[in-house]
């Protein structure tokens, strides 16, 4: 039975924007290329651009030969867990593509597997050209000697996407991932966008996001789990769709897990829509009760609690007045919370939508600072920092304070 390779790609600028995708069916056994698609596809979502390239490509493929086998590759880890059986469909706009992908290929006869963007260079390339022909108002055709569908002569593949290209963790790793395709199983979690994978394997990945603005963020006031619950703002909303939309240029968060306050609900409400994922609910990831401080400023603190704040400062393990909580006990909680995350999303790369606090714990406890250091963190609203912690216990900082979806 013949074999085909199918790597698609989409993209959109804007994310809703312009968009456009691109394909290419390849030969498995000689690595040859046999059909390029590409469109440009109107204002759309990076998903559905890459739902549509994934259709064309499999069409493509069942005009070459509808008997044969095919694998998919590609770098959206949102498709490919979500047309492997592993993830929830729930947008809308995903569901038809989704289903009409799924029709192509009889599901016994194809399989999905994830590969780092970097491998993804030929259909991507693909779909800029769309893009762009698009923006000039034409319409994609392939090049001359390529893109016609053809049994025979195949056009080689180009040497900058080798079908059968060592992965970057070698031979063994490669073979190890090709038996996962055949047998549709999950690929474990590539190099996740926030920095390398190691050799001893794929780390438990937490992306760390701060809430957007409410009314209280701009003027600088204690707001905790004992307080008023404030919402977002209308900047601290745009900041949240701004966050949603960066995350989903990505592709690499696979579940989503926030504070019960209503700011981090909200923040990961937006994201979730984007990535059209579930958001789980962790008590443990709300900020510090700041007690009688809730809702004041650090100089009307000082100014009404004078001995407390002084003293606050000097010791972690200090209460706010009015027998908030200690950064001691913050960090006693985030840490229990930590550990029972990375059991749960072993190996995944895991949004966590939480408060300054605790991200400033994690990252303190991540790196081994001492309990001063939160004092010396600077973390903004909607920011983005990440943590990957390894097998063996250790853990890396790989990202702090990112906040340049923001502008």
């Amino acid at each position: 039975m013949r074999e085909f390779i199918v790597e698609a790609d989409g993209g959109s600028r804007g994310n809703p924007g312009p968009a456009g995708y691109g394909a290419v069916v390849i030969d498995a056994v000689t690595g040859e290329t046999l059909a390029e698609r590409a469109e440009y596809i109107g204002i759309a979502t990076n998903n559905v651009a890459e739902y549509r390239g994934l259709v064309a490509g499999l069409r493509a493929a069942h005009e070459l030969d509808p008997t044969a086998r095919v694998r998919v590759r590609m770098d959206s880890k949102l498709v490919v867990e979500q047309l492997s059986g592993r993830w929830k469909i729930k947008h809308p706009d995903m569901k038809p593509l989704a289903a009409e992908a799924a029709r192509v290929f009889p599901p016994d006869r194809i399989t999905y597997e994830w590969m780092p963007r970097e491998q993804n260079k030929h259909a991507d390339r693909l779909a800029n050209e769309a893009m762009d022909t698009g923006k000039r108002g034409d319409q994609w055709s392939p090049r001359e000697g390529r893109g016609e569908l053809r049994d025979q002569p195949p056009q080689p593949r180009t040497p900058t996407t080798p079908a059968s290209a060592p992965s970057p963790r070698g031979e063994a790793a490669k073979s190890e991932d090709d038996a996962r395709a055949a047998r549709n199983v999950a690929t474990p979690a590539p190099s996740t966008g926030w920095g390398a994978t190691p050799d001893m394997g794929a780390p438990t990945t937490f992306v760390l996001l701060r809430h957007g603005e409410t009314p209280l963020t701009p003027q600088k006031r204690f707001s905790g789990s004992g307080g008023t619950d404030p919402s977002l703002s209308d900047v601290g909303r745009e900041q949240a769709e701004r966050v949603a939309a960066a995350l989903a240029a990505r592709g690499t968060v696979q579940a989503i897990v926030a504070s019960p306050l209503t700011r981090t609900r909200q923040t990961a409400a937006a994201v979730a829509a984007r990535l059209g994922l579930d958001v789980a609910i962790e008590d443990g990831l709300r900020e510090t009760d700041f007690g009688a401080w809730e809702g004041l400023t650090f100089a009307e603190v000082q100014e009404r609690y004078p001995e407390d704040l002084k003293t606050w400062l000097a010791s972690p393990k200090a209460e706010p007045t009015g027998g908030g909580e200690s950064f001691a006990a913050t960090a006693r909680r985030i840490a229990t919370t930590r550990d029972k995350l990375i059991a749960s999303y072993a190996g995944r790369t895991v949004l966590l939508v939480s408060h300054v606090t605790p991200i400033k714990s994690l990252v303190r406890l991540a790196i081994g600072a001492p309990p001063e250091s939160l004092y010396r963190m600077e973390l903004s609203a909607a920011s983005l920092s990440a943590v990957a912690y390894y097998a063996d216990g250790n853990a890396s900082l790989r990202l702090f304070n990112d906040t340049s979806h923001l502008r």
